[in-house]
C-alpha cells in the first residue's frame, strides 16, 4: 500500500497513482483503515511527515512499514507525470 500523509490540497496537485490518502492530521483517527499486516510505503513531500508516521506506525505494531526515501520531491524527477510543487 501507498500512504500518502499530505494534505488534500497537495494530494490533488500532484500523486502517485495508486496511493491512498491519510492526511497525518488524521492519522490517530484512522490507522485502523491500515492493515498492519500489509507492505505500507508512507510517502510526503520532502520527508518530515512521513518519517514521523513510519516510526508512530511501527510504535502501534505495523511490522512492514517503509519510507519513501526522498518522497513525492524526488520521485516526480524519475517520473515525469508527477508535477512537482
Amino acid at each position: 500500500m501507498l500512504l500518502d500523509v499530505r494534505e488534500p490540497w497537495e494530494f490533488e496537485l500532484a500523486r502517485i497513482e495508486g496511493s491512498t490518502l491519510i492526511p497525518m492530521s488524521q492519522l490517530e483517527d484512522r490507522y485502523t483503515e491500515l492493515d498492519p499486516g500489509s507492505e505500507t510505503v508512507v510517502i510526503c513531500h520532502h520527508g518530515n511527515r512521513s518519517s514521523y508516521v513510519t516510526k508512530a506506525l511501527k510504535h502501534a505494531g505495523f511490522e512492514k512499514v517503509l519510507n519513501l526515501e526522498g518522497d513525492l520531491d524526488a520521485y516526480s524527477s524519475v517520473n515525469e507525470s508527477v508535477p512537482r510543487y
